[in-house]
């Protein structure tokens, strides 16, 4: 099966807007699951405009499912990830005031230092996962890094999808099964919505887990957290 993992940062957003505490990120973490979902998503940066440090801390001892934290691998999240210990650590190459991350890493240029950082979680018994885009090339060096699995970056997917479904998911099946012979496992975001998503999830196979947050939760404004997390399970099935 593939998981779920919803990612919560724009209940931050949201609840950052007021300065206040509502809606409660903790709050809806914990509905998340109790909805269906199969892991909650954070991703904070160093200006936590929206998920914080603290929220990170609130969040560990709540989530009863997995628990993934998304980031550039400064040493202040190095640390963060190692105090949390959550289940999974997805790497990105993301500069600290990047609106949202927009490419893949070049896993063959930071291979050295991207293998000391899956090391220092690998020791620390945290799965580690290297946001990659569906080319061959980074994914084998996502391999010699020793990480466990890679997170295709699906934007390019959504942004064709419309005009040619086949020949967008042709180089993310092609990915997968390249992942898949490396040994590492796969998982997949960015823009993965409604629309595109039971379609994605046919044609690429070893699909571990999808990460999705920003289209989720706007559908949850019109259905409703709990329909929402329903009918993004069942496109996974």
């Amino acid at each position: 099966m593939t998981y779920l993992s919803v990612n919560i940062n724009k209940i931050a957003t949201l609840r950052n807007a007021r300065g206040e505490n509502r809606p409660s990120v903790e709050d809806v973490a914990c509905d998340c699951e109790a909805f269906g979902a199969d892991g909650i998503t954070v991703h904070p940066r160093p200006d936590e405009r929206h998920i914080r440090r603290s929220d990170v801390f609130k969040l560990r001892p709540l989530i009863k499912t997995e628990f993934n934290i998304e980031g550039y691998p400064s040493p202040e999240f190095i640390d963060l990830v190692l105090k949390v210990r959550p289940a999974q650590v997805t790497l990105v190459p993301d500069a600290p005031d990047a609106l949202t991350s927009s490419a893949g890493w070049d896993t063959l240029k930071n291979l050295e230092f991207l293998t000391g950082v899956v090391d220092t979680f690998k020791e620390a018994g945290i799965r580690t996962s290297i946001f990659v885009d569906p080319d061959p090339d980074m994914i084998a060096g996502a391999a010699k890094t020793g990480a466990d699995r890679v997170e295709l970056y699906t934007k390019p997917y959504a942004d064709n999808f419309h005009a040619d479904p086949a020949a967008a998911v042709a180089p993310y099946t092609a990915a997968s099964n390249t992942a898949h012979r490396h040994g590492l496992g796969v998982n997949a975001g960015h823009d993965l919505n409604l629309d595109n998503l039971a379609y994605f999830r046919r044609n690429v196979p070893y699909l571990n887990e999808v990460s999705i947050g920003h289209a989720l939760i706007c559908d949850a404004l019109y259905l409703g957290l709990a329909e929402t997390i329903k009918r993004y399970k069942k496109a996974l099935q």
